[in-house]
């Protein structure tokens, strides 16, 4: 026997078990396993997903914003992972198609890291300057904190009435393990350039000028989501507005009461809404996927690992603190607040 023909054997055998695995699991819904492909081979390309039936081919595209917000990939099954902010800018440079007139930018989010949500503000806005394509945001599930700073991007905000929205705030979250550490005999010493160089380490405790460090920093953050907010949203009415942004949630059916949102709807309403902001009455519906992904409907969207999974009694906690969980945050955590800086 060869050798090819051995090393041949031994992949098979490798890899039977691993596919026969994932057909059990997959159980009667569509699947498909793509294994070595090229990444050049990888560009999201538009699904149409509904049709008005016009002749001229003119399209809304739907660009997805799923899961936590962050400046990082993370990996799922036999998967690199998407980083967030890559893919959305990914999909707005899809959306500079002539072809598309407009785009409902789906927001299903608890928010994220500070930087991760302007970055993603940022593109919106510089897609809307450059192409002059009207963006309605439209929020799901949870559109929280930072997923609400990236919804001021838009032009317009359609809420479900079931949504939960607002979070308006910022959160370092601290943990200091040091009393536990103690009770077991351990100590721990740190050699530093300066007082603050081990600020926020879990194994210090802070002091009280390095408690007025990050709470400078967490204001700052804090005034600066406020300024998108008033800029954004100007019907909230003035006597609301502190309320509005002092961290509470609302339901979408609140929020447009508020002026937090424009409108209560659905996806059918913030379609026909791009429409008419784009001067068209017919127009193709489509969302952007991976070669091999599967979508068949307009609810169907890119998998981007394992998704928000929020309800009012919990949160994902693997979704809420990737890997590197240190730092500043617009996001909602009811969960998680103990032991926080806030604002």
């Amino acid at each position: 026997m060869s050798v090819a023909l051995l090393r041949r054997g031994l992949l098979l055998s490798i890899l039977a078990p691993i596919l026969l695995a994932l057909l059990a699991l997959a159980g009667c819904g569509p699947m498909t396993v793509t294994l070595g492909t090229p990444p050049n081979h990888n560009r999201i390309a538009a699904n149409v997903v509904e049709t008005d039936g016009g002749w001229r081919n003119e399209q809304v595209a739907i660009v997805d914003v799923t899961g936590m917000i962050h400046n990082s990939a993370k990996p799922g099954l036999l998967s690199q992972g998407e980083n967030p902010v890559a893919l959305l800018q990914e999909k707005l440079e899809a959306a500079c198609d002539k072809r598309v007139r407009a785009v409902i930018l789906r927001l299903n989010t608890p928010g994220g890291t500070v930087t991760a949500s302007d970055a993603m503000y940022r593109e919106v806005k510089r897609f809307k300057k450059e192409t002059g394509k009207p963006v309605v945001a439209l929020m799901m599930d949870v559109t929280a904190s930072g997923g609400y700073y990236l919804a001021c991007s838009a032009d317009e905000i359609v809420a479900y009435p079931t949504s939960v929205t607002g979070s308006i705030g910022v959160i370092m979250q601290l943990v200091t393990v040091k009393g536990a550490l103690g009770k077991l005999g351990i100590g721990t010493e740190a050699i530093t350039s300066g007082p603050n160089k081990d600020i926020a380490s879990p194994f210090g405790t802070l002091t009280d000028e390095q408690r007025a460090i990050l709470r400078g920093m967490v204001d700052d953050f804090y005034r600066r989501f406020v300024a998108i907010v008033k800029e954004a949203r100007p019907k909230i009415p003035a006597d609301r507005f502190a309320s509005l942004t002092d961290g509470r949630v609302v339901t979408g059916e609140q929020a447009a009461a508020a002026g937090l949102a424009d409108s209560v709807g659905d996806l059918h309403d913030a379609f026909a809404l791009a429409k008419k902001m784009a001067g068209l009455t017919k127009a193709d519906l489509v969302v952007y996927r991976r070669p091999f992904d599967y979508v068949n409907s307009p609810y169907a969207s890119t998998p981007v690992g394992a998704g928000t999974q929020i309800n009012l009694a919990q949160i994902n906690i693997a979704e809420t603190l990737p890997e590197g969980s240190a730092g500043f945050y617009y996001l909602w955590q009811p969960d998680l607040g103990g032991g926080a800086l806030s604002h």
